[in-house]
């Protein structure tokens, strides 16, 4: 490996302490509806983010305010002796893209079929400290 090589990848390695990524795969709830949750909690703080998950209505709150809390985990676990609340921790980046999709078909009227699409969704939270 060459000088600029290991340099790079040394301040990549530096830049990724004070992060935490968790990601959800196949989860079995549409992307649009997942994204509109995903929204709300975007650039928030972390335990902000958590009051607004916990008192959603909606059902993809649960899973997304639980991701959350395995994101908080993995920072604690990378920066050991620190605490989240000293530590300005927020949502950086949350994305939705969609996962596998599984077909059915719905008897219809006159022989005919109609086809069901039931959607699923891979989330990435991405949590970043403020305060270096």
């Amino acid at each position: 490996m060459g000088a600029r090589k290991r340099l790079k990848a040394e301040e990549r390695k530096e830049a990724m302490k004070s992060i935490a990524i968790a990601k959800l795969n196949n989860c079995p709830t549409s992307p649009r509806k997942m994204r509109l949750v995903a929204d709300t909690v975007r650039g928030k703080d972390v335990f902000d983010a958590l009051n607004i998950l916990r008192f959603s209505a909606q059902e993809a709150s649960g899973r997304i305010e639980k991701l959350l809390r395995s994101a908080i985990a993995n920072w604690e676990a990378k920066n050991a002796g620190a605490r989240p609340e000293d530590s300005d921790l927020t949502i950086r980046e949350i994305f939705v893209d969609s996962a596998r999709m599984l077909k059915r078909i719905q008897p219809a009227p006159q022989g005919r079929a109609h086809r069901i699409r039931k959607r699923s969704n891979h989330v990435t939270i991405i949590v970043d400290s403020a305060k270096n």
